[in-house]
């Protein structure tokens, strides 16, 4: 994992920007607290990046625990049993799985393989070109979304419930502006 308490706060660039941050104490709760960095910040845009990755890891393990929970599932796995769940019976080609997925992995073809050894998708080239893999969800797989949906609906509103609707779509108005801005490449 990133160490995030070993960015440095650079004082030039602090000196050369129209906004300094000051040396005061950081409040219990700042993404400053909570990384031990005991200098400021080199921007304020720094400072969200860092509450941003903060906040991504914060929401990210307990996550990770629930599905590990139901068959040693991973967030890999549990997103392409989504996005399978939501292609229907027609399936989708394992290449258009990857562009999907939340979090990218190189190893789409390892990822299925596990998932089929598993019992929870599977897989048979394309009859009008053999080219193409096109995967499917089991009904093993299809069953174990169904007992995670609840958990996961739960997960999702503890985890945001410090936020109320007009905030959660704010926030979802400003992540969505930020990764308008910097589309996957």
């Amino acid at each position: 994992m990133l160490d995030l308490s070993t960015i440095p706060g650079d004082t030039d660039f602090v000196a050369s920007t129209k906004t300094k941050p000051t040396e005061a104490a950081a409040p219990a709760d700042s993404i400053q607290a909570a990384i031990k960095q005991t200098r400021p910040f080199r921007s304020r845009r720094q400072e969200a990046l860092v509450g941003l990755l903060l906040t991504t890891e914060a929401v990210k393990w307990p996550m990770q625990d629930l599905l590990a929970s139901h068959d040693e599932l991973t967030m890999q796995q549990y997103n392409v049993l989504r996005i399978l769940r939501g292609a229907g019976p027609a399936g989708l080609p394992t290449l258009e799985i990857g562009t999907r997925m939340i979090e990218r992995t190189p190893g789409v073809t390892r990822l299925i393989d596990r998932m089929e050894q598993k019992g929870l998708v599977v897989r048979e080239r394309a009859r009008d070109d053999r080219r193409i893999v096109i995967c499917r969800i089991t009904d093993t797989g299809i069953g174990l979304l169904k007992k995670l949906d609840r958990p996961v609906d739960a997960l999702d509103e503890a985890v945001l419930g410090a936020l109320d609707d007009d905030e959660t779509a704010e926030l979802i108005r400003l992540l969505d502006k930020v990764r308008h801005h910097n589309p996957r490449s």
